[in-house]
């Protein structure tokens, strides 16, 4: 029901109509779907984030150590 009514296919007071329900109440389920979905959308950049800074941190760590290396072999 939260779907169709996210989706336009029906609005609250169709639905409470149709289920016999207060509109305020699926009001309040079509709200806590939205921050439902907020929240799943802002986690999956979080996530991102740390997979980018993690593959980065990796990425200065093997640079570091070719400089090194290379400073190493123009002294022998």
């Amino acid at each position: 029901m939260v779907l169709e009514i996210l989706k336009g296919k029906t609005t609250v007071a169709e639905a409470a109509r149709r289920y016999d329900l207060k509109p305020s109440e699926i009001q309040s389920w079509v709200d806590e779907g939205i921050k439902g979905m907020e929240n799943s959308l802002r986690a999956r950049p979080r996530d991102i984030r740390e997979q980018y800074e993690a593959k980065l941190k990796g990425a200065y760590a093997a640079l570091g150590e070719a400089q090194l290396e290379i400073k190493v072999l123009k002294k022998v």
